[in-house]
């Protein structure tokens, strides 16, 4: 019988948190913390990497044994099973190989790799073929961030569609639209352009900055364009062609995850061109700061902005185009824009998604 609220022992895979600025870190942070808060008699035991950064109440941090294979897949369970916990939480999408002797639930971000192999660096095949889709198959109940990724989790590894709960991520507070005189301080303290139209994402095949691009140097009368994002891999295309396009273009390569909030109220619009997103954050983040958002029209992304962005095909350029000097030209248009995308951002939060994480523990355990 599921026993609610009252003081289960929660394991969780904490290994996101190595890198607590990525997707699954920042995932990893909100959602273990918004649990916290939501459910106050509940243990969190969670195993992460050395260096790890974790600030959550009613959590204690263990670290994961150290050897890739042999730590994470016999080593770490035998841990787990010891522990004899209520149930094993995976944020990261993964269970160990070997068995962990509770209830489980893991949250599946997006399978874009099971879509496209080209938009990934090679890479040791175990993952892929191996640890993913048997997690995905043993868990009691797979957490989906978005219906898109549910789908393509009933779709791929043919699983139930009543073994999936779907919990779209939240929006940290942080992100809100700045006064006049907050925009001022900070567009003087980041050396930012007046005009920019802003890209955020790790520079790599699968965000489309190429598409992006194209249509910035069609655009009449364009604004600078600041791309904000860390080199990922097969990015020397890229690169060049971006090297070529003149001062107006600005790469910020790593920015303080506290500075966001300040870019994305300074841009005139963000652009997030990708051509396949589980959930896709910055959007999101963009829109509860009051600032436009133009996004491809694939996966998750119309699923996520509904009718407060603007949707255009990512392999559409001119389309681009159109729509970026839409949101630039027209001051009324955007108005409304930013008016309906704060509305839609407040429709998430993780307080709101740590609600329905436990419930899904709930049916795990029951």
């Amino acid at each position: 019988m599921a026993r609610g609220s009252t003081g289960l022992q929660l394991v969780v895979d904490g290994s996101g948190l190595g890198r607590p600025w990525a997707g699954v870190g920042v995932y990893t942070t909100q959602i273990l913390h918004a649990m916290s808060v939501d459910r106050p008699d509940c243990r969190l035991v969670v195993f992460g990497p050395r260096r790890a950064s974790m600030h959550v109440p009613n959590a204690t941090y263990r670290l994961m044994p150290r050897t890739r294979f042999i730590g994470r897949h016999l080593q770490w369970p035998a841990e787990i099973r010891a522990l004899k916990p209520d149930a094993y939480f995976g944020p990261a999408g993964v269970l160990p190989l070997s068995g962990v002797g509770c209830p489980s639930v893991i949250t599946i971000h997006d399978l874009a790799i099971y879509r496209n192999a080209r938009w990934f660096p090679a890479r040791q095949p175990l993952s892929t073929r191996v640890v993913v889709p048997r997690s995905v198959l043993r868990a009691d109940v797979v957490v989906a961030v978005s219906e898109n990724t549910a789908a393509d989790i009933v779709d791929i590894f043919g699983i139930d569609r009543s073994r999936i709960a779907v919990v779209p991520h939240g929006v940290a507070p942080k992100f809100r639209p700045m006064s006049a005189g907050e925009r001022a301080e900070a567009r003087a303290r980041l050396k930012l352009p007046e005009r920019f139209i802003l890209f955020v994402g790790t520079v790599e095949p699968r965000k489309n900055l190429d598409t992006l691009l194209d249509a910035w140097v069609l655009m009449r009368d364009r604004p600078d364009l600041v791309v904000v994002g860390s080199w990922g891999w097969r990015y020397e295309q890229i690169r060049e062609k971006m090297s070529r396009l003149g001062p107006r273009l600005h790469h910020l390569d790593s920015v303080e995850p506290d500075q966001l909030p300040a870019i994305y109220n300074l841009a005139r619009v963000v652009a997030h061109p990708a051509w396949y997103e589980g959930f896709g954050l910055p959007p999101l983040e963009a829109m509860a700061c009051g600032t436009p958002v133009v996004v491809s029209d694939r996966s998750s992304l119309p699923e996520v902005v509904a009718d407060a962005g603007i949707a255009v095909p990512p392999d559409d350029p001119e389309a681009w185009r159109k729509a970026l000097e839409r949101v630039i030209e027209d001051t009324d248009f955007a108005a409304g824009m930013r008016h309906r995308g704060i509305l839609r951002a407040a429709q998430f939060s993780w307080a709101r998604a740590a609600r329905q994480t436990w419930r899904a523990i709930d049916d795990a355990i029951t």
